[in-house]
């Protein structure tokens, strides 16, 4: 096969692909939907929570964040914005050399987190993990980890996102 020659797909991979795409799209609106209804808060600023969540003194630079959540800075940055007028996060020079931002979890942010963390756990079990049997759920993970692996191997700067 030539480099220009196009590797078709059949009409059940077509299918599949499609079902992919609106299923994780509609999955991720009504997941930040939930969260905005009853939260007041984004899939991406819960997003943001969590990983601060994650990290040690629930503090992390802004950069990390950036490149875990795959945004660009800018984005992060205003989205850090608008939680730090919330008194959700709080930013502060970076510890270790003064020339980055870190971003620190307060305690309000800490409960907004622990009151979402339902809502949004609920949201993926009723909207996605309920919705399969083990076997299927077992198999899109490896499908899914088999394509992380595999851009993970093409661009190691996506490791951050692990």
């Amino acid at each position: 096969m030539s480099p220009t020659e196009t590797r078709w797909l059949d009409a059940d991979q077509q299918a599949t692909w499609r079902a992919f795409i609106v299923g994780s799209t509609l999955l991720m609106d009504t997941l930040d939907r939930e969260l905005r209804q009853e939260h007041d808060i984004s899939l991406g600023e819960y997003e943001i929570l969590v990983r601060l969540s994650e990290s040690p003194d629930r503090t992390l630079r802004m950069a990390k964040i950036a490149e875990s959540m795959r945004h660009s800075r800018s984005r992060v940055t205003h989205t850090v914005s608008r939680m730090e007028k919330d008194g959700l996060i709080r930013r502060i020079a970076a510890t270790d050399d003064k020339r980055g931002v870190d971003a620190i979890m307060t305690d309000k942010g800490w409960e907004l987190l622990q009151a979402a963390a339902h809502t949004h756990v609920s949201g993926v079990r009723a909207h996605f993990v309920d919705l399969a049997d083990r076997a299927d759920y077992a198999a899109l993970g490896r499908v899914m980890n088999s394509v992380s692996d595999q851009l993970v191997a093409e661009n190691p700067t996506f490791e951050d996102i692990r």
